[in-house]
């Protein structure tokens, strides 16, 4: 006799209100939908509701979202198009917020079998013998999913099924479906299933795909069954003139209900709000903190770092122009991550200055920006030779140009004659990174008509709250921005060394 064995997922199955038999089931009235209508049903009340499908995911209310709330609402499959760095995968994760909140399976299947409709031979064979005591187990959204990264080496036989020749060895037939190993596809019957990265999957194995997408239907090897599939498939995929490992054979795509294309933030201002909600900013955490513990009271906290809205505003234009920058292969794309992990260094250089020099709280300055090349390397593919320092010179010349516009959006270079007759005096200004503040504002005063653009800016009131909080920092960096951008504006020379640089007329 076969043993019956609850799905150490169903944990749902001991609330209360869930029915825990099948004749339970019966007894509550509960009617099984296909997963799709499913996510039409629950898409429906969240747009009556005004409620969001996505966490976190900015910049594509008018353009993705509409695209995607089209294909669940016709009951598409979904092909998500787009370079790195689109959130593609985060969205496609999170497809889960219109799953039901639990779903009864026969307990023990690996296919998520309907108690009122089973599907496999386990489940038949299960109800047959306990009719309305058939146990039964409830699954949540996040174990309905299920998600695969297609590489070269993935088989049929991973994502359909293979015979497991361990059950064979136990006793069963060959003959038997209960010789049958499912693989990924069947065990996510009733739910969702995505495939990363598609294009990389051999020819071969997408062909294998076009019963599932089409007829909705899988067959393992020789067996005499077909196992009738109720299946949300979703899709990753670069662009095919970029993907040279592979391409979406043309049945396969005709298959795939809707392809949505996705984009990069078509704004600076949606690509800040982007990178403020996932770089990790906040940095408040107690020093030598252990996991569960406190931390050690003998270490100080570290240093706050206050980001100024124009240092923000840098690390994104320098990614919005790296994106039509000629020197940057553009088939490839630049990803989001690249302005996430810069805003990242910029605050751990800002931090690791503030905590030598005991200033606390600080600011980034320009010369915070030198360090990026670390966290940019690998998140560009040069056009050009890989010589080396190749891409830290690509890297300068895209923040000198950000640097440059978003001066000439603030400031008019006419306000800056005396002091570049200052310079021309044979006068010279040192800034860098390991300069305290202090030093800027000593300096300042010795340079009123500097002093007298410095504190102009500090009135602005994107600087209000930072400057309440620390003054001399902002100043540091506001008059290192200035300098710099009268550098790119061909107005001062500079000479850079490793931790300071000198400007001069």
């Amino acid at each position: 006799m076969q043993r019956v064995v609850l799905s150490e997922r169903a944990d749902y199955n001991t609330h209360m209100t869930h029915p825990k038999s099948l004749g339970e089931l019966k007894a509550s009235g509960y009617r099984s939908v296909s997963v799709k209508d499913e996510m039409r049903r629950n898409l429906i009340r969240k747009l009556q509701a005004n409620q969001r499908i996505f966490d976190g995911i900015l910049g594509y209310e008018e353009t993705v979202l509409p695209q995607v709330q089209n294909a669940i609402l016709s009951k598409h499959d979904m092909l998500f198009l787009g370079l790195r760095g689109q959130a593609k995968t985060r969205m496609l994760r999170q497809l889960t917020n219109l799953l039901d909140d639990a779903m009864p399976i026969v307990a023990g299947s690996e296919v998520n079998d309907d108690p009122l409709r089973p599907l496999s031979r386990y489940a038949k064979d299960l109800i047959a013998k306990h009719g309305d005591d058939t146990p039964i187990a409830w699954v949540t959204p996040a174990e309905r999913y299920h998600e695969k990264l297609a590489t070269p080496d993935v088989t049929i036989a991973d994502l359909i099924g293979e015979i497991d020749m361990i059950k064979h060895a136990e006793g069963r037939y060959l003959s038997s479906e209960h010789t049958m190993h499912f693989g990924l596809i069947p065990r996510s019957n009733r739910g969702i299933f995505c495939m990363n990265e598609l294009p990389d999957l051999s020819a071969k194995i997408q062909v294998g795909l076009f019963n599932v997408l089409e007829e909705r239907d899988v067959q393992i090897r020789g067996y005499p069954v077909r196992l009738d599939l109720d299946l949300c498939m979703v899709f990753s995929a670069n662009p095919e003139d970029y993907t040279n490992r592979g391409r979406i054979v043309t049945p396969l795509k005709d298959r795939i209900g809707s392809v949505i294309r996705t984009h990069y933030p078509l704004t600076r201002e949606i690509g800040i709000a982007i990178t403020d909600a996932n770089a990790w900013v906040e940095r408040t955490e107690l020093a030598g903190r252990a996991s569960g513990g406190a931390g050690d009271p003998s270490l100080a906290p570290p240093a706050n770092v206050l980001v100024p809205t124009f240092m923000k505003e840098i690390l994104e234009e320098t990614a919005r122009l790296a994106r039509s920058s000629p020197a940057i292969n553009q088939q490839s794309g630049v990803s989001v991550r690249m302005s996430i992990a810069n805003m990242e260094n910029m605050i751990s250089n800002a931090e690791r200055r503030a905590l030598t020099l005991g200033e606390n709280p600080t600011i980034p300055r320009i010369s915070d920006l030198a360090y990026l090349a670390a966290s940019t390397r690998g998140k560009i593919e040069l056009t050009l030779s890989e010589d080396d320092g190749q891409e830290e010179k690509v890297l300068a010349k895209l923040l000198g140009e950000a640097i440059k516009n978003l001066f000439d959006a603030r400031f008019d270079l006419k306000q800056f004659r005396g002091l570049i007759e200052w310079f021309e005096g044979g006068k010279t200004f040192v800034t860098g990174d390991k300069l305290p503040a202090s030093e800027y504002v000593k300096k300042l005063n010795e340079i009123p008509v500097l002093k007298n653009a410095v504190m102009k800016f500090l009135d602005r009131p994107d600087v209000q709250a930072i400057r309440a909080q620390a003054e001399a920092p902002l100043i540091a960096s506001v008059v290192e921005f200035i300098l710099e951008g009268l550098h790119v504006q061909n107005r001062l020379n500079k000479n850079a060394a490793a931790n300071e640089t000198v400007y001069r007329r």
